[in-house]
């Protein structure tokens, strides 16, 4: 337990920590029977508030954007996000602990067999809004029609009901998503490597982004990473390698 009055400042300003959990990925968090939250990004936030020796908090959200939001407006202190740069202006991360694919799912039928089919005219691709997948398809894709469902997990939904060409996402969300459902297929290669990692407000300083990201290497190297991906079962995650 750290003892810089300066570093539990920069954290919990408010007394305790404030973490914002986004059960809109349900790889690293969902909602348990008695109405709270758990999974990995849970577990992580525990064992940071008791690094920190301060109370757990938890701001439980439903979209990856207005877990950002929250975060970049300081109404929670700490959160987790895939990295990325256009994030990265109001977010301090740090090196990933996760590692999750990004895969396109597409009709049986479809003539879309490979990634590169899918950046063409006239093909309507369905994201998750503000998700980390949507960011970086809204970069790559040249031609292609990017669609925005609510949330990632209505991505499967929103395809289906409106008839689009492709769907993206995490590849474990999409898979859970199509479980029974006939006429569906992923494609093989994966379109990005999604990295997962904690991230404090830029504001609270150089000091509490380094502590953060010391933090995350000792989760991955002590194995409470993985145990935490075990005790919950998650599939297809893998633990980053080391900074």
């Amino acid at each position: 337990m750290t003892t810089d009055p300066d570093l539990v400042q920069a954290f919990a300003p408010a007394g305790a920590l404030r973490a914002s959990i986004n059960l809109g990925n349900p790889i690293l968090a969902h909602r348990l029977a008695n109405g709270s939250a758990g999974g990995v990004s849970v577990d992580l936030a525990t064992a940071l508030a008791a690094r920190l020796g301060v109370p757990l908090e938890l701001v439980v959200v439903d979209t990856a954007g207005r877990s950002v939001d929250i975060v970049a407006a300081e109404a929670a202190d700490v959160g987790f996000f895939a990295i990325d740069p256009k994030r990265g202006a109001r977010i301090a991360f740090t090196a990933p602990y996760v590692l999750i694919e990004g895969c396109y799912l597409v009709r049986e039928d479809s003539p879309v067999t490979d990634n590169t089919d899918v950046d063409r005219a006239g093909t309507r691709v369905v994201v998750g809004k503000g998700s980390a997948y949507d960011l970086y398809l809204t970069r790559e894709l040249q031609q292609a029609e990017i669609v925005r469902a609510p949330t990632s997990p209505t991505v499967v939904k929103t395809f289906l009901k409106g008839q689009y060409d492709v769907a993206a996402g995490v590849r474990q969300q999409l898979e859970s998503d199509i479980h029974g459902v006939p006429g569906l297929r992923l494609l093989g290669q994966r379109f990005m490597v999604i990295r997962q990692a904690m991230g404090i407000p830029t504001s609270r300083g150089e000091k509490a982004a380094s502590f953060l990201a010391r933090f995350v290497e000792d989760m991955k190297k002590s194995g409470a990473v993985a145990h935490a991906l075990q005790t919950h079962g998650v599939q297809g995650a893998t633990v980053a390698p080391l900074a």
